[in-house]
């Protein structure tokens, strides 16, 4: 494609305004990168972690030294990290299902659930923590915070998990920060110490200099196709911790008589180690990538989330278009952009899981990874598209091009 000289100028002004931002976000991923080769050499990391395994992987060297490079890495005192955890909502679903028990109660205090999880807790008759004798109740945010004297009085004698979901969904917030899960956690645990508080940790992963686990959560749960496998592992999730809750999951993950003692994966592990290595960078990328995008748009004249400047909470990138027709053709943009199935053209379809049809653009390698370059939204008002991720800050500017390209095309 020959972008226009407009198209051009547009990248060029937004550039030269995110110069400093760009600055911090390299400071924090060198802290960050730091932090990840320490702990490689911290836990002997060498090429026999990698080879492949069969069976039931009794003593299986390379699964076990990756469960404790990631709790490392993380702050937890145990992990579990496994290609057989298929999404981010199925890790989320063990750890749920591994801490609660009949009679419990679970508080959501940043209000509904991602709609994939809805039907985990809530579902009828089909096999749901409700269905299971488990209470659950919300409390919405106040004015995108956690609304912590809410939270407090809230608290009963049934109230044994809090969730946390640290990113927005389809929702038009910004992702909550460090500092605000800390301020939550802190206020908790000083009246509730035995109360467990879980992070949906998704898209979150390196952002900042902390995780959750490092400011007082007992468990963060996050995917692996997402930031923490930098583009590279092909499957898998993880759940990081509290020994005595992460011990309680395992019997979840495979069985009480078992727990984490077996688990073999035929491929080799080269990939999920390659891939925690990369994602400080990858994630910066694409930090780095949505800022631009964010910038862009806002030069535009349509509202963004975070705003120009702002610091991100996530990876994600929320524009909020005037017509269904901007929104279809912002995605569009993203998949003609891609490396992948470049030549596809995207359209709204019944998603399971979802309430409204939903367009999806991801011209991915690993199939739906997040942390490359994609975008989606449900199809309903307002019209937000949701990107996020980006390989390389390269890719994001050149994709952002595409996109103001047709943008204007249909303006003029």
């Amino acid at each position: 494609m020959n972008f226009s000289d407009n198209t051009q100028n547009i990248i060029t002004n937004a550039q030269r305004k995110l110069v400093e931002a760009f600055e911090k976000v390299d400071e924090i991923a060198t802290f960050n990168q730091l932090k990840v080769l320490e702990a490689f050499q911290f836990n002997n990391v060498g090429q026999r972690h990698f080879a492949q395994t069969n069976g039931y992987g009794y003593d299986d060297i390379g699964r076990d030294t990756l469960c404790n490079l990631f709790a490392q890495i993380f702050g937890g005192e145990k992990a579990i990290v496994s290609p057989l955890i298929v999404s981010g909502t199925h890790a989320l679903t063990l750890a749920l299902y591994g801490i609660l028990r009949p009679g419990n109660e679970m508080l959501a205090i940043t209000g509904s659930p991602y709609d994939t999880l809805k039907e985990v807790i809530v579902g009828e008759g089909n096999g749901s923590l409700k269905d299971f004798g488990v209470k659950y109740s919300q409390i919405q945010l106040n004015d995108g915070k956690i609304d912590i004297n809410k939270v407090l009085n809230s608290i009963n004698k049934d109230t044994k998990l809090i969730f946390i979901g640290r990113s927005r969904g389809y929702e038009w917030r910004n992702a909550l920060s460090i500092k605000d899960i800390a301020e939550a956690v802190k206020a908790i645990k000083q009246s509730h110490n035995d109360i467990c508080i879980m992070v949906d940790n998704c898209y979150g992963e390196f952002i900042e200099k902390l995780e959750p686990t490092q400011v007082g959560a007992d468990i963060i749960v996050g995917s692996l196709i997402k930031n923490p496998g930098g583009g590279i592992a092909p499957t898998g999730g993880y759940i990081c911790g509290k020994s005595h809750y992460i011990d309680k999951i395992a019997s979840r993950v495979t069985s009480p008589s078992i727990g984490m003692e077996v688990g073999s994966y035929a491929y080799g592990y080269k990939d999920f180690y390659q891939g925690i290595f990369l994602a400080p960078h990858t994630v910066a990328q694409a930090i780095k990538g949505s800022m631009l995008v964010g910038q862009v748009y806002s030069d535009l004249g349509f509202e963004t989330m975070p705003l120009p400047g702002e610091k991100c909470g996530d990876i994600i990138r929320s524009i909020k278009f005037d017509t269904q027709e901007q929104l279809i053709d912002f995605c569009r943009a993203i998949q003609e952009a891609s490396p992948i199935d470049s030549n596809v053209v995207p359209f709204p379809w019944d998603m399971p899981g979802y309430e409204h049809q939903v367009i999806m653009a991801a011209g991915t390698f690993v199939a739906g990874a997040s942390i490359e370059l994609s975008a989606d939204s449900p199809i309903k008002e307002p019209y937000i598209a949701y990107m996020q991720g980006g390989l390389t800050y390269e890719h994001v500017k050149i994709a952002c091009m595409y996109c103001i390209e047709k943008l204007l095309s249909k303006k003029d």
